[in-house]
């Protein structure tokens, strides 16, 4: 499997892509198990529904390769390294939903709610672009949080799009809400006071780091719309979905899918992803952050503890988090601390399993791999790699 990945100067045109998907007799779309690839798979299965051309789906979590299905003359990738005889798109800085509405656009009106979503809910900053098409089809900006419309509670407690001293804990949650005083349903000045606390709560929390403070502004002040209420709300359904159930992320991509299902798959997983975040054993290195994720049965979400401790925790531009058998690394940005090639994270992920007998893959700014040894010889083996 190829794990070189491309930067974007190399990625195909949105264009390019758009005429071989247009003109295809089949085509299977591939996605990263991550918002931002099943978003780009609603996007993509729009526009070739559109063109009449037939398709299959499917979600796979990195580092695995696709098993093989049907025959299909065009192969995408979406937010994962290419294969041999595939097209990847999202793979460089550019995030995976919004490539993948570049190229929807090239076929059609896709949603760019949708695509703003899987940008959001994937832990990306969205382009001036996709902001200006969302706010045309008439999505405007409200007070309060990105969160689904649920209980406020909820929304504090299990939202993945912050981390403050709330969070995972839905009692510390409400006495939060308790304290404010506010009205039930909430009202714009109520739901103004939330978001400020919110903000006072990340800015006053001794573990959090200066980039914690400019991540909590995507959690803020949220575009209303989509099928949870916000466009960000519906970022973090699908991307905890995408981790927990594939199927029906991809479902609620399409436009289906049960949302009260949906809806507490989302509170289980941030709840056990905000534990992790809190009990993880940390080291710091130069320029990379290093968490040992406890315990290690397999049930903690390692991706979105390596996206949160990233936003809000890590000093360093590199976060690793490891479990027994599996480690995902996230990047704040590709910087000198990663080889001096366009796959970033996904190359260092790569070549540290390698050097262990693992396996590895990924994308400019994220990465996973599986691996047969103590973590702490595969922590050793990425070090080596990134520094």
């Amino acid at each position: 499997m190829s794990t070189t990945g491309r930067s974007e100067a190399d990625a195909p045109a949105a264009s390019d892509v758009a005429g071989r998907l247009e003109n295809a007799a089949f085509v299977r779309l591939l996605a990263a198990r991550t918002a931002g690839g099943v978003a780009a798979v609603g996007l993509l299965a729009g526009a070739l529904d559109d063109c009449g051309v037939p398709y299959q789906t499917s979600v796979v979590g990195l580092p695995a390769a696709a098993a093989n299905g049907t025959d299909a003359d065009v192969t995408l990738a979406l937010g994962r390294p290419a294969e041999t005889g595939q097209t990847a798109i999202g793979t460089g800085g550019d995030p995976v939903a919004t490539a993948a509405y570049d190229v929807a656009a090239e076929l059609g009106s896709p949603d760019p709610v949708l695509a703003l979503a899987g940008t959001i809910g994937s832990g990306h900053v969205p382009g001036s672009d996709l902001l200006g098409d969302v706010t045309e089809r008439g999505v405007e900006r409200r007070p309060g949080i990105a969160a689904p419309a649920v209980d406020p509670a909820d929304a504090l407690a299990y939202s993945t799009l912050v981390h403050a001293p709330f969070s995972g804990n839905r009692e510390a949650a409400a006495e939060t809400l308790g304290g404010l005083e506010v009205p039930e349903p909430l009202d714009a000045d109520a739901r103004q006071q939330v978001a400020s606390a919110v903000a006072l709560a990340v800015a006053g929390d001794q573990s959090a780091t200066e980039r914690g403070t400019h991540a909590v502004e995507r959690f803020l002040h949220p575009l209303a719309g989509g099928p949870f209420g916000t466009v960000g709300g519906f970022g973090d359904v699908l991307a905890a979905t995408a981790r927990e159930r594939p199927g029906l992320a991809t479902t609620l991509a399409l436009g289906g899918g049960d949302t009260e299902t949906a809806l507490s798959v989302w509170r289980d997983h941030g709840m056990r992803a905000h534990e992790a975040v809190r009990e993880a054993a940390t080291g710091r290195y130069d320029g990379l952050s290093v968490a040992r994720a406890t315990p290690s049965d397999g049930a903690t979400p390692i991706g979105t503890v390596a996206r949160l401790l990233c936003a809000y925790r890590s000093p360093e531009p590199v976060v690793l988090v490891v479990a027994d058998g599996v480690a995902e690394a996230r990047a704040a940005g590709v910087g000198s601390t990663l080889p001096d090639d366009a796959a970033g994270i996904g190359r260092a992920m790569a070549t540290a399993a390698a050097q262990v007998g693992g396996n590895g893959a990924g994308t400019a700014t994220r990465g996973r791999a599986t691996y047969d040894c103590s973590p702490t010889e595969f922590v050793a083996a990425f070090r080596e790699v990134v520094q």
